[in-house]
């Protein structure tokens, strides 16, 4: 069995993605690992070169700015990836620049590789998901986090990131998954506020027009985290190729997760998926089978 790792990049150093550690984290699940660099205003290329893993093979490439409707660039850019994976692979195990494998989950990972290599009716694994946010203590618990996603798919050509990358799919429908026992840790909203805030101006971009992006991000020079509806508290251990980062971690957040900020209509929805684990009205982009 051969298993590819995939993912993409640029600018990591400008907007402080840790993408080294969400590299680092999947390198003993994989095989090869294909990291698309695409051109940018910083030394991200270096960056990834200063991983220093044979693993690693670099394919350097050019963003389409101009392909903003739904975040596209970014399935274009992820699809550019996922094509320069070996054709001998049999799985491929995707990751964005915020996203990072916990150690402890690794056997659980490569255990599910080989339990359903010769099921072909498994198109992809499932992965539960943790979202950090304001500081690496705290964890989005709203509606408003997707809770689940897929990470590994098949390698097959007809497999294609579909919108903005958060997920796949296999031409127009949905990728039939098992869901494993791992989660995916998400640091996308945990960095410094003046990194968030060039963050959000840069990510947006994806998405609106220049002369709408005032209407979607403030013009602030740092990014006010207080606007959070939710949060709860994370006791829990992080990865440990996040140790540094976390110890670096130079802002002070609080936030209070006994005061939430929501309708009544949301916290009803809440309760019940507290009491039933089902979440009414979730949005799937992909079919459990197993």
């Amino acid at each position: 069995m051969k298993v590819s790792g995939f993912t993409i990049v640029r600018n990591a150093l400008i907007y402080d993605y840790p993408i080294v550690e969400s590299i680092k984290s999947i390198l003993p699940c994989v095989d090869e690992m294909v990291v698309a660099v695409g051109k940018s205003e910083d030394d991200t290329l270096g960056l990834i070169q200063s991983i220093g893993s044979p693993k690693i093979r670099i394919v350097e490439t050019v963003w389409d700015d101009r392909l903003r409707e739904g975040g596209r660039v970014l399935a274009v850019e992820t699809d550019k990836a996922k094509q320069a994976i070996d054709p001998a692979s049999d799985w491929c195990f995707y990751i964005q620049g915020d996203e990072v494998l916990h150690e402890k989950f690794v056997p659980e990972v490569l255990s599910a590789l080989e339990r359903f290599k010769n099921q072909p009716e498994i198109e992809g694994l499932l992965f539960r998901y943790l979202h950090f946010y304001g500081a690496y203590h705290y964890q989005g618990n709203s509606r408003k986090w997707y809770r689940k996603e897929v990470r590994i798919v098949r390698n097959d050509p007809e497999i294609h990131a579909y919108r903005d990358a958060q997920g796949f799919r296999k031409g127009l429908r949905k990728l039939q998954v098992a869901e494993i026992d791992a989660a995916i840790f998400h640091y996308g909203w945990v960095k410094n506020p003046k990194f968030q805030q060039a963050k959000q101006k840069n990510f947006h971009k994806f998405w609106h027009k220049d002369e709408e992006l005032k209407k979607y991000v403030s013009q602030a020079d740092a990014y006010d985290y207080q606007q959070i509806d939710s949060l709860e508290n994370f006791n829990g251990s992080h990865p440990e190729v996040m140790k540094n980062r976390i110890a670096l971690m130079d802002w002070d957040f609080q936030f209070d997760p006994n005061k939430r900020k929501m309708r009544l209509k949301d916290k009803l929805l809440i309760w019940f998926e507290k009491w039933t684990g089902y979440r009414l009205f979730e949005y799937k982009n992909y079919q459990k089978i197993k």
